[in-house]
């Protein structure tokens, strides 16, 4: 185990981007918005980063999907991830649900395999969250 803390996350969302930011190489995540707007982001990342990075998920994705539309004719192809590398590392992103998506960034050492694993498990728990309402505290019983 590293001796380095584990980023920690902020938003009421973010608890999905936990088990991700303890991954070995995985230096930042965020959930966002189809339109770009950020749902939760590691504490890693400023304010105004993550807002950046929300955006450019948004971007990023629409421009693969067109991408994708451009060589297969299709309309609406589902992506099931776009990956960008560069010499500093790996941005991922998958969807997360109806108009969200997960995004991450790792150090270009890190097993990408392990990471978008754990990027579809998180996705997967993340899905069950927002399916099941929340339970409301009953009251009327108590005095």
């Amino acid at each position: 185990m590293s001796s380095t803390p584990s980023p920690t996350t902020t938003d009421e969302i973010s608890w999905v981007l936990t088990p991700l930011l303890e991954l070995p190489g995985v230096l930042h995540a965020v959930v966002a918005t189809g339109d770009g707007l950020v749902e939760g982001a590691s504490d890693s990342l400023e304010r105004a980063g993550a807002e950046r990075v929300a955006a450019m998920t948004a971007t990023v994705h629409a421009a693969a999907r067109a991408f994708t539309s451009a060589f297969t004719d299709a309309e609406r192809p589902r992506l099931a991830q776009t990956v960008v590398e560069s010499d500093l590392g790996y941005a991922i992103v998958v969807p997360a649900g109806e108009n969200t998506s997960l995004a991450v960034f790792t150090s270009p050492d890190a097993q990408l395999g392990n990471v978008a694993y754990q990027m579809q498990v998180q996705v997967a728990a993340l899905g069950r969250a927002l399916a099941t309402p929340r339970r409301r505290q009953d009251d009327d019983g108590r005095s």
